[in-house]
């Protein structure tokens, strides 16, 4: 009997195969797989399979010049003539990026468009993202046909790829031979629909895949393994909704029923299955496919994309001095600004003929103002992660407990990051800063010890007092994001006294407030039930909202992380 992971490493084994089969038309792969020797197999079992393409490798952080080609320096000015180098965009290819869970939006549209055109390019993506926030931008993502995830993969259940060059080299030369019928169009864009891809690509990109299976198994027909096999590499990884079994029509009249001694057949559950309409049977792979904790990770996925200003790290600041490089921009000398040397050069190179006929001048390097470059850089600032926890009596105490074991795993994970987290309780008729921006792990726990419960619930003073800090916070250079945990029954006013309606227009205006400051939030309902009104509040703040009963510590630290971008 196979194990789940001896079942994913076939189907990868399968995915590799189609891929090189036709790779321009499936544009690509997104593996996601930390280093180590399990995706080493992955790569090595590409190159096979790949041989005789053309594989060139990028950096997330290439420039223009590489991508499309640009001047040839050196040769520019030897030869007197312009010189230009070929790009890795130029021509067929499939490209190798690692760490691609780096790749920044203007990149990755380049890369979309050249993966859209005609050139015959596609991607192999990396993505060593150690978070679940840390992914390759969408625009990227949804040209790459096959999505795998490896990073749960274990060694023992990884063993060497077994790819047949000489099978794939049939397979290529069946594929123009290859139909697909009607109905299989319509099925695939059914299942799509049913799994809540929005995307148009996906059932293209699925419909490519199972004519390359079907070429692989000698077939000049894509069969219904086919199309399963595309709904689990392409459809099933896209998945924005557990799909709803589909309303079946009441029997006309009831079967007769057998007699009592007749015995069910052995086979019976496979002929029930044999029996379902082909879509169905695809629907029943897909669901197959589906991780357990899909709606969980698709909640917290939402929450991360509504965040405002929630981009993984503090906020950019750009420089002359340090931090990560930035393609250079034209200036002018003077002050603190630093002259890009060889930029400089670069934009002066194609002049150089005119302007040295013009001056009569032909012994020196003629540099104009239009031609400097000046080096910039951006450097990001330190992050502020304020928890505001609700230890009202209304908030019971092991929602306390959740939230205090959340907190801790998150500074855990400070150490790696330029995190600081703060601690603010309120209850009774007010609100406490236990614990100012810090990265102390023993401190926290310390304080978080000494937190108390019970009292009136002063959500307005809690609100107003994380406000205060992610203000003293932003003049430390850093960039404050604030976690609401609540039970949301407001019920004590900014002046303490026990007034359930003017406690709830006081939260209001502080949450106003704070969304008019810009701070990014998150709304977490530790409620046992959703509580009306707190997805109001947190419309209010700008913030997405997440319905956590039954979620751990954990659960609620993973929530957090996810909604927050903290990466």
């Amino acid at each position: 009997m196979t194990t789940d992971g001896e079942e994913r490493w076939q189907r990868v084994n399968l995915a590799l195969a189609c891929f090189a089969i036709d790779p321009a038309a499936l544009g690509g792969i997104w593996l996601r797989a930390r280093v180590g020797p399990v995706r080493d197999r992955v790569q090595k079992g590409l190159e096979t399979a790949l041989q005789g393409l053309s594989l060139r490798r990028l950096h997330p952080g290439i420039g223009d010049d590489a991508l499309f080609g640009g001047i040839d320096l050196a040769a520019t000015l030897a030869e007197g003539r312009v010189v230009r180098t070929r790009g890795i965009l130029d021509g067929p290819a499939v490209l190798l990026m690692p760490m691609a869970e780096r790749v920044k939006p203007g990149l990755a549209a380049r890369l979309a468009t050249a993966i859209d055109g005609d050139s015959g390019l596609s991607l192999i993506a990396f993505d060593e993202g150690a978070e679940p926030d840390e992914r390759l931008p969408t625009a990227l993502a949804d040209r790459l046909a096959i999505h795998v995830d490896l990073v749960a993969q274990g060694l023992s259940q990884a063993p060497e790829l077994a790819l047949d060059q000489a099978a794939l080299a049939e397979a290529r030369l069946l594929l123009p031979r290859v139909t697909v019928p009607d109905s299989a169009i319509c099925e695939m864009a059914e299942v799509a629909a049913r799994l809540g891809i929005g995307s148009l690509r996906a059932p293209l990109q699925a419909l490519a895949l199972a004519r390359a299976s079907a070429a692989l198994m000698g077939e000049q027909r894509v069969e219904q393994a086919d199309l399963t096999l595309a709904v689990e590499l392409v459809l099933a990884p896209r998945a924005t909704q557990i799909p709803q079994d589909a309303q079946e029509p009441p029997p006309e009249s009831e079967p007769d029923s057998p007699p009592p001694e007749a015995e069910m057949p052995d086979n019976a559950d496979e002929q029930e299955q044999t029996d379902l309409p082909p879509v169905e049977m695809l629907i029943e792979a897909a669901k197959a496919m589906l991780p357990p904790d899909l709606l969980a990770r698709l909640q917290a996925g939402r929450a991360a994309r509504q965040a405002p200003a929630a981009n993984g790290s503090g906020a950019a600041k750009k420089g002359n001095r340090r931090g990560r490089p930035l393609p250079s921009r034209p200036g002018r000398m003077g002050g603190d600004a630093r002259v890009d040397l060889v930029a400089t050069l670069r934009a002066a190179a194609p002049w150089q003929p005119m302007r040295r006929k013009a001056s009569g001048a032909h012994d020196r390097l003629h540099i104009q103002m239009s031609d400097i470059r000046l080096r910039q850089f951006e450097e990001t600032s330190d992050r502020a992660i304020i928890f505001i926890v609700d230890a009202s009596g209304s908030a019971a105490l092991a929602r306390l407990g959740e939230a205090k074991g959340a907190i801790e795993l998150l500074l855990g994970e400070a150490y790696a990051r330029r995190d600081h987290v703060a601690l603010i309780a309120f209850r009774g008729d007010g609100a406490e800063v236990l614990l100012p921006p810090t990265r102390s792990l023993v401190q926290t726990k310390r304080r978080l010890a000494q937190l108390p419960g019970g009292g009136g619930t002063p959500l307005a003073a809690g609100l107003k007092a994380a406000m205060e800090l992610a203000l003293l916070a932003q003049g430390k250079g850093m960039t404050a994001s604030l976690a609401l945990l609540t039970d949301g029954r407001a019920n004590v006013d900014l002046a303490g006294i026990a007034n359930r309606a003017q406690a709830g227009m006081d939260a209001t205006a502080m949450a106003k407030a704070i969304r008019a400051r810009g701070f990014p939030a998150l709304v977490i309902d530790t409620g046992f039930r959703p509580t009306p009104g707190l997805a109001g509040l947190a419309g209010d703040l700008g913030a997405p909202y997440l319905a956590l009963p039954r979620a751990d510590a954990r659960a609620l630290s993973a929530a957090v992380d996810a909604s927050l971008n903290l990466a």
